[in-house]
């Protein structure tokens, strides 16, 4: 099975309701730089976060991940710490978006969330929606993204999947 998997990583855990403003606080909302926005993700909520992180680990989070403001930079901040993947119980439906929007793949499976525990070894096969837990040995099933949001996170988020439709694959044109 794990050669099947998209994504593989340690897990990183949260409980219900983070919203927007500890994911990335407000006053941070003046930079696009992503690197910037990465650098203080979590940060009032975690401050060990950024420095704990490493590229490939999995978010793990309880009910209505993403709540609070519409803002984009939450999940490019998680994306650019080096998150390959949020789990959680719910999402809220404007982070959903985003996240997605911006090629970061997310799921829900509240199983998955209630039998994680922190720094599990996790990973999960997109096509089949099997969840694999390494330290626990065990597997869970969700809903398997379909072809569009594949697509989508293939290419590394709505713009580069709308600019290799449009031409083609080659997004030099643009």
């Amino acid at each position: 099975m794990a050669n099947e998997l998209n994504v593989k990583g340690n897990a990183i855990i949260y409980g219900d309701n983070v919203d927007t403003d500890v994911i990335i606080p407000a006053r941070y909302l003046n930079t696009t730089d992503k690197k910037e926005l990465a650098s203080h993700c979590m940060e009032d909520i975690d401050k060990t976060f950024v420095t704990r992180v490493k590229t490939g680990d999995i978010m793990v989070a309880g009910n209505n991940f993403g709540c609070g403001s519409s803002r984009e930079h939450a999940p490019i901040a998680i994306k650019e710490s080096g998150v390959s993947l949020i789990i959680a119980k719910s999402f809220a439906r404007i982070f959903y978006r985003n996240a997605i929007n911006i090629g970061l793949p997310i799921i829900e499976c509240p199983e998955a969330v209630s039998r994680i525990s922190e720094g599990d070894v996790i990973g999960i096969n997109f096509d089949t929606g099997v969840i694999v837990n390494f330290t626990a040995g065990e597997e869970y099933k969700t809903a398997a993204f379909p072809a569009f949001i594949q697509s989508i996170i293939n290419a590394g988020g709505l713009v580069n999947a709308v600019k290799a439709n449009m031409f083609g694959g080659n997004t030099d044109e643009v």
